[in-house]
């Protein structure tokens, strides 16, 4: 086989991380990823998908292989914004080794890797299976354009999967030591308290809306429950209270409360909603008027079964890092909620604390490492030599 930039996981991140992709700008790396990909076989549709409120973004699905096992690799190319340049020691965009590390914006988040799958996958035999990629470049924003309408897509085409992987930066410390099966839901809301504005001198001619403001917060201030098999308890975080009141000698007019809840595979957002409703409704308003939305669309709760394919990618670990990974749920959301829907997904990839950091950087021997899993997983997966 002819060598291409393919082959070379190095190359590629280095090409990846120097087109600025910030959400939802490629920056040409798409074009990159394409020519990699064409050039060990695989058939690029470029789609792009707009509106449902957001802008458009341009998104990747590749193909090789009409037969067998069906592998999916999922991931994004863009990254969030480099932020104060100052503190960075060099230009985010300009892919920089040094000490046996890489540095650049998206080194570690998630461009890293879709190198190192890229890489593994030109490794193995043409006729081994069916491989695919899905590849959004807007997962760090309103994810509204990208990889789910990306599974909409492959499904109405029938390109369906015996087993995902999403190559966002699942290990907490070292390579592989953990591997997510699963995420929590994330659900945001606001609530508003509407009572009567008035001088503090005359609080019988109006209504404060913060006692009871401060009445519901300790209402959502309880134990929802005891966590599940797999995921820790659901957990309800109060973000702001706000009255836009900048003087002292009045009384607000209304105030409002947000909060986000990530919780585990014992809620639906329905069910978490009515549980919302429930406290507060337990709460003396006072005569104010209580009012309750959410903020933006909930995300669900997944959890992939256990299963031989999740084995085989344990011993891959196990085989390449000498460490059994741990099973997580833990962390935000990812695209992987997408990708659940229509089969078993796990997320695999590396070490993540520089992520979205000035100097956001990778260990070298990570990325081969990581690269020597992916390609150890697909021998077994597929059942081939390579």
């Amino acid at each position: 086989m002819t060598s291409t930039i393919a082959d070379d996981p190095v190359q590629l991140l280095k090409q990846l991380i120097a087109c600025p992709s910030v959400t939802p700008e490629t920056a040409g790396v798409l074009d990159v990823l394409d020519g990699a990909l064409s050039a060990i076989g695989f058939t690029v549709h470029r789609l792009r998908f707009e509106g449902d409120g957001s802008y458009p973004v341009d998104n990747l699905f590749a193909v090789r292989g009409k037969s067998g096992r069906r592998l999916l690799f999922a991931g994004h190319t863009d990254v969030v914004p480099p932020g104060d340049l100052a503190n960075w020691t060099s230009d985010p965009f300009t892919p920089r080794e040094a000490n046996g590390k890489l540095y650049g914006r998206g080194a570690a988040d998630m461009k890293s890797g879709i190198a190192a799958f890229v890489a593994a996958a030109a490794a193995i035999p043409d006729d081994a299976g069916t491989i695919m990629l899905a590849i959004t470049n807007d997962e760090e924003a309103d994810a509204i354009n990208g990889t789910d309408k990306l599974m909409v897509w492959a499904e109405e085409r029938q390109l369906h999967f015996d087993f995902a992987i999403v190559g966002e930066p699942s290990s907490a410390a070292l390579l592989g030591d953990s591997i997510k099966i699963g995420r929590r839901g994330s659900l945001s809301g606001v609530i508003t308290v509407a009572g009567t504005q008035g001088h503090v001198a005359y609080p019988d001619r109006a209504n404060n809306p913060l006692p009871t403001l401060a009445r519901i917060v300790t209402a959502l201030d309880t134990k929802i429950d005891g966590g599940s098999e797999h995921f820790p308890a659901t957990n309800l975080e109060v973000t702001s209270i706000d009255v836009g009141n900048a003087v002292s000698n009045v009384i607000p007019a209304s105030g409002t409360l947000r909060f986000n809840i990530r919780y585990n595979d014992l809620w639906t957002a329905e069910t978490l909603v009515d549980w919302v409703r429930g406290r507060l409704a337990s709460v003396d308003a006072a005569g104010a008027t209580v009012s309750f939305a959410l903020a933006g669309a909930p995300s669900r709760s997944f959890l992939s079964p256990l299963s031989e394919d999740v084995d085989l990618l344990s011993a891959a670990i196990a085989g390449i890092t000498g460490r059994q990974p741990d099973f997580s749920t833990g962390g935000g959301t990812s695209d992987a909620r997408f990708i659940a829907q229509y089969g078993p997904v796990v997320e695999c990839g590396l070490v993540g604390p520089s992520m979205h950091k000035a100097d956001e950087h990778i260990a070298l021997a990570d990325l081969a490492g990581l690269t020597d899993i992916y390609r150890t997983f697909m021998v077994r997966f597929f059942g081939v030599t390579a």
